[in-house]
């Protein structure tokens, strides 16, 4: 059966399991409502809200300059996701589940096993201000990678995103927001395995990220500081100002959460600086990434030496979105790993032009670009485009 019937079959035998659930306690109808997804509720005690979205693509790369004959296409459904959220008995019990359908989007180059699962966390809210949560989902880590790949103004995250990320992990999580004046303070942490999603082994070491978020203007409109470009004109300037830092001990995987499974552990650090800044339609978006290794070259699973990524990455992007709803975006990214590593540094200069037609759950992208990999024995340079459509609700 193939993974499109999977998906269509699921949402229906969700969608009339936990409708008969919340029917078992009273004859009443549950209400069904449409607004940001296809909502099931009965009174105050049970929600759920579901979603799906994708993102079909195309695109190409050309062969090293000055060559611009095309090397190779991409042509696929990048993102095929079904997401579920909502609380059961009360609104401070709720949940999180996200499930991915796409090849592409399974992980099958990292240990050749489908990853469907993404997001399966269970939160309480112990206040408005502080809730905790136990599962699989998102280290607070930079923000490109904990922004939805749904808000993004690019078809990818940056290069230097994909080098030094942390990406998704079991755990548990904590969030804590203080307003102080005008401003506000955002905690969050986590203690997690360390090895990534849908992992199947665990071992002695585990991963610590603890991030503080400062906005001292306030927070940014409709969730704005999590989601790329400024679709709400923001009327007075909003900044946000961000510190990471994670420590990983005896990881099994090249890039912590991420990469090539090792047969050995190797402890990472990672710090992470980062910023957003919006105002009446201009967005700026600036990361930095630093990460060390206790080893720069460690054995896969087979026993061969691969490179582990250490070093340095930035990521840069502006945009101003018109009221019309178009919008051009400039992205400077840059890696420039750790002195003997054997992996290249990396180099990507993107132009690119936004149509939103429902702001980020319906939009066409496309951009073009330069990319060049730099390393000990060459230097590569290509020119490339990409060209997407995201539909979503």
């Amino acid at each position: 059966m193939s993974a499109h019937r999977h998906f269509f079959i699921f949402i229906l035998i969700f969608a009339a399991c936990t409708l008969a659930g919340a029917q078992s306690e009273s004859d009443e109808r549950a209400m069904v409502s449409v607004g940001k997804g296809l909502s099931f509720s009965h009174d105050s005690n049970f929600l759920l809200n579901m979603r799906f979205r994708m993102q079909n693509r195309i695109g190409a790369r050309s062969n090293t300059l000055p060559d611009l004959s095309v090397q190779e296409w991409e042509a696929r459904v990048r993102r095929l996701r079904l997401r579920f959220d909502g609380f059961v008995g009360s609104p401070r019990l709720q949940y999180y589940i996200q499930l991915s359908f796409s090849r592409s989007d399974q992980d099958f180059e990292n240990g050749g096993e489908a990853k469907i699962i993404r997001d399966a966390i269970v939160y309480y809210h112990f206040s408005p201000r502080f809730y905790v949560g136990m599962g699989q989902s998102k280290l607070p880590g930079n923000r490109q990678r904990v922004t939805s790949s749904g808000n993004m103004q690019f078809a990818d995250r940056s290069i230097a995103n994909a080098a030094f990320t942390l990406d998704r992990d079991f755990g548990l999580f904590a969030y804590f927001n203080q307003p102080l004046g005008n401003s506000l303070i955002n905690l969050k942490g986590a203690i997690s395995t360390g090895e990534g999603r849908n992992i199947t082994r665990t071992d002695q070491g585990l991963a610590y990220t603890l991030r503080t978020e400062w906005l001292p203007w306030g927070d940014f409109a409709g969730n704005g500081d999590y989601s790329e470009g400024d679709l709400e004109f923001e009327q007075q300037p909003r900044l946000s100002l961000a510190l990471t830092y994670s420590h990983n001990e005896e990881t099994r995987q090249s890039g912590g959460q991420l990469g090539i499974p090792l047969a050995q552990g190797i402890d990472l650090n990672t710090w992470i600086a980062d910023a957003m800044f919006k105002y009446r339609g201009h967005a700026c978006l600036a990361e930095w990434m630093h990460r060390r290794s206790n080893l720069l070259i460690a054995p896969d699973a087979t026993g061969a030496a691969i490179g582990i990524p250490a070093g340095t990455g930035l990521n840069l992007q502006y945009s101003y979105t018109l009221r019309n709803f178009w919008e051009p975006v400039l992205r400077f990214s840059r890696v420039q790993m750790a002195a003997g590593s054997p992996l290249s540094h990396q180099r990507e200069i993107l132009f690119g032009v936004n149509k939103y037609l429902n702001k980020h759950r319906i939009k066409v992208q496309a951009h073009t670009g330069y990319q060049s990999t730099i390393s000990a024995a060459a230097r590569r340079e290509r020119l490339v485009a990409m060209f997407q459509v995201e539909f979503g609700i």
